[in-house]
């Protein structure tokens, strides 16, 4: 299909950010544009893992740090945690010079903050912007037809058409949002490109993080099991049957969950906190995060699937494809300036993401492969949902929207219940 690129949704955050703070950090994946995007923004640059310089600027770190971050301002600086001292020196100069905008930095790993290196939290002087790989819009899959921030107005109109075809985006799923994959010009060299990320993943990233010695096998073992159970409130110690089967020895919850935080660092996994809204009655609310991937291609490639496996196992599909829409509903979340949860209780009643934003409005979105029949379904889930919040004590919501994957056209129901294909929405 021809793509038409739009730039980052991030874009207009971030410049937002370096207007109203001394210095804005971009964190999150390898891969997924960050110093592309911060490039845009930037006055000078210094590249903190440049293999030539590396030493020299390790070197100046330690004897006259003030000359790394000299230069016109925004001032990038890529790959920041390699120096986690360039933490506490940037706070300093921001407040002396007391002026916005200084410094932009980027980061593929959270810094470990144990050790000291990092003396003061940076309140006040700093802005945080995460950042994840491409949406389906950013791509040029989705048309744009039905802004996500256009619903929290009352009455939206939603009127629009896909041509998104389920092949289509069962190449999208395992292709993922990178931009080098994305701007592939032959499908099997894309998809080469993630299988390769996700080999870096297990036999460098994850180590490198904090520069512990983890093993490859099990790394791969782990994202399995994570791939797996996908979309679900899984538990630590179901993760830890599943690797531990092939383990020579016996496996503790302490090791995986020293791994988990290994991944969640470098930004491979990104789980989903539960909502809890305010009921009419007093329902228990399950709080167990929703385990995800920030991109379905991450958990393709962990399992060996291509499109033809997506489209071969629809069931399965659907599991992929609720990771790609929390994907995108996060990038455009962000960008409104709210977050994505999910809704489940004790009774089984569940909500596959809530996109709240700061000023207290929020929409509930079921994600569905699609077809009439599970459309139907997760209508029903939303309305019983929607019934159950007290709407005396928090808003009612500002739209109930059912998600899918292929379904040629965005339109209210008579229930008022929204349908709208991932080939129609944007930001």
């Amino acid at each position: 299909m021809e793509r038409r690129y739009t730039g980052r949704v991030i874009d207009s955050l971030l410049q937002d950010k370096l207007e109203a703070m001394g210095a804005v950090l971009i964190e999150g994946p390898k891969a997924c544009g960050k110093t592309t995007t911060a490039e845009q923004h930037a006055g000078s640059v210094i590249y903190m893992d440049d293999p030539q310089r590396y030493q020299q600027y390790m070197q100046m770190a330690e004897t006259h740090i003030a000359q790394l971050l000299a230069g016109a301002t925004p001032r990038l600086i890529d790959e920041w945690q390699l120096v986690p001292q360039l933490w506490d020196a940037i706070r300093y100069t921001v407040d002396r010079r007391a002026e916005t905008g200084q410094f932009l930095l980027t980061g593929s790993a959270v810094p470990v903050r144990e050790h000291g290196e990092i003396h003061h939290t940076g309140t006040g002087r700093f802005g945080w912007v995460r950042m994840r790989p491409m949406t389906l819009w950013e791509s040029g899959e989705s048309n744009g037809g039905v802004s996500l921030g256009d619903l929290f107005s009352p009455h939206a109109a939603v009127a629009a058409s896909s041509a998104l075809s389920l092949e289509q985006l069962a190449f999208a799923t395992c292709r993922g949002g990178w931009p080098r994959a994305v701007l592939s010009k032959r499908e099997r060299t894309a998809l080469m490109q993630v299988e390769e990320y996700y080999e870096a993943i297990v036999h460098s990233d994850i180590s490198r993080v904090d520069d512990v010695s983890r093993d490859a096998e099990r790394t791969k073992r782990l994202l399995r099991s994570y791939a797996r159970h996908q979309g679900t409130q899984v538990s630590v110690g179901t993760i830890v049957a599943d690797v531990a089967a092939n383990e020579p020895a016996g496996l503790s919850d302490v090791t995986i969950g020293d791994y988990l935080l290994a991944l969640r660092r470098i930004f491979v996994v990104e789980d989903m906190p539960a909502w809890s809204p305010n009921l009419r009655s007093r329902t228990a609310i399950r709080t167990s995060d929703t385990r995800y991937f920030v991109d379905p291609s991450i958990a393709a490639a962990a399992l060996g699937l291509g499109p033809a496996d997506l489209m071969a196992d629809l069931r399965t599909f659907g599991l992929f494809f609720e990771t790609l829409a929390v994907r995108d509903l996060r990038v455009f979340a962000e960008a409104l300036r709210g977050s994505v949860y999910h809704y489940r209780d004790k009774n089984g009643l569940e909500c596959d993401a809530v996109v709240h934003l700061r000023n207290g409005s929020y929409g509930l979105v079921e994600i569905k492969l699609g077809g009439d029949t599970l459309i139907e379904e997760g209508a029903k889930s939303l309305l019983a949902l929607a019934g159950k919040i007290d709407t005396e004590r928090m808003k009612a919501p500002s739209f109930m929207m059912v998600l899918t994957g292929c379904d040629p056209y965005a339109y209210r129901r008579k229930d008022g219940v929204l349908v709208v294909p991932i080939g129609c929405l944007r930001g």
